[in-house]
């Protein structure tokens, strides 16, 4: 099967490329975070990196979201929304912590408080003066 391309020919796709994979690259960031955003519900934490494109990590403890169905309905709102970001942000690792009534919002508002807070973190990171890390 192939990536999903955009009207404008990009992949869509939320291939490995744009996932933090191993515990090193989300020690980076928790050892490196140069921007932080706070949510009543959720945490971002972002380093600048040198990849090309932005790369997310998500956290979403059992502790803080007790039900699996609401940890994967949380994980697939928020890949579908770092997904649709336009290219035109900075290049970031970033990793999406859970905090507790997080599972209590519906879609719409998860998306809407995702949305606010990436939006956030870009302007923080466009703010940040920091050398890129890898």
């Amino acid at each position: 099967m192939g990536a999903i391309a955009d009207r404008d020919g990009t992949s869509a796709s939320f291939g490995k490329s744009r996932r933090l994979l191993t515990a090193g690259q989300y020690r980076a960031v928790f050892d490196d975070a140069a921007v932080k955003v706070s949510h009543r519900n959720l945490l971002l934490l972002a380093r600048i990196t040198d990849h090309p494109q932005s790369r997310l990590g998500l956290v979403i403890a059992k502790k803080n979201v007790r039900k699996a169905v609401q940890r994967n309905r949380i994980k697939r709102v928020a890949r579908e929304l770092f997904r649709q970001l336009p290219p035109a942000y900075p290049p970031l690792d970033v990793v999406l912590l859970a905090r507790r009534g997080l599972d209590e919002l519906d879609n719409t508002a998860l998306f809407a408080a995702l949305g606010e807070q990436w939006q956030k973190l870009a302007r923080n990171a466009a703010r940040t003066p920091q050398t890129r890390g890898n």
